[in-house]
């Protein structure tokens, strides 16, 4: 981590402010999973197009987030199924500015991802009448038949592109973990390049497909989900699972699929 955190200081920096240009709340997604090894390199070649976003003198923030589902987890099935038109729901905690927000994502049937968020005081324990209200008026779901399922934790860098709209996140150390267990994935990096439109000229997808990472259809609920309940229905996300392990030095980490 020392290593990564060396190489974003050659970045050039981009305040909070000058990334509304960015926010891209309706947009395509393309994701990208990859030996946490190759991070450095991949950033080296990344410095002179992009810049990285900076608050307070940090350039890494930490990230905690809670997912709500039916007691049937039917957010969870419908993404398994490969339903269109589906909708996550989530607390998360931008934990290094001290912000807190209730996010529902919604994936169209043309491939968007359409974001809205509300900002809360604290993660609530499914009893605000605002948080209920946001939740209806924004998905089908009935708030209370919402409930908390597991908490994801993982380090952010924010990349912004110096001539296009388009930014770049790169989750580290990403770890799930849920009443009863805890399950580390800091072996892998997960990036996300989010554009108005489908980016086959982007610089950065440029970049990891000269080392051979090509897109995947990767959820870090879903999967998180997967490794802390092994009785989830998981059939359509076994070849995602064994590259998974194929990641993984020892391949003991899931033991989901054989």
């Amino acid at each position: 981590m020392d290593q990564i955190e060396n190489i974003l200081q050659t970045f050039d920096p981009i305040s909070l402010d000058e990334m509304d240009r960015v926010k891209l709340m309706n947009r395509i997604d393309t994701k990208f999973v990859f030996k946490v090894e190759e991070v450095s390199e991949i950033l080296q070649e990344a410095t002179d197009l992009y810049r990285i976003l900076e608050i307070d003198g940090k350039r890494l923030f930490l990230y905690e987030t809670l997912y709500l589902d039916t007691l049937d987890n039917q957010m969870y099935l419908d993404h398994h199924n490969g339903k269109l038109n589906r909708y996550k729901v989530r607390f998360r905690n931008y934990v290094d500015s001290n912000k807190i927000f209730l996010e529902i994502k919604y994936k169209t049937n043309k491939g968007r991802t359409i974001k809205k968020r509300i900002k809360r005081k604290e993660i609530d324990k499914l009893d605000s009448k605002k948080a209920k209200k946001y939740v209806e008026e924004n998905s089908p779901y009935l708030y209370e038949t919402l409930e908390p399922k597991m908490w994801s934790k993982f380090w952010r860098l924010t990349l912004v592109h110096k001539s296009v709209n388009e930014r770049i996140t790169v989750d580290l150390n990403l770890s799930y973990y849920n009443h009863s267990e805890e399950k580390d994935m800091s072996f892998i990096s997960i990036a996300e390049v989010k554009q108005d439109i489908s980016g086959e000229t982007s610089d950065f997808i440029r970049i990891l497909q000269s080392r051979r990472i090509y897109p995947t259809s990767f959820s870090k609920y879903c999967f998180g989900r997967n490794l802390l309940n092994r009785d989830l229905k998981h059939n359509r996300f076994k070849t995602r699972l064994l590259t998974l392990n194929k990641l993984h030095h020892d391949n003991r980490l899931i033991h989901l699929v054989g």
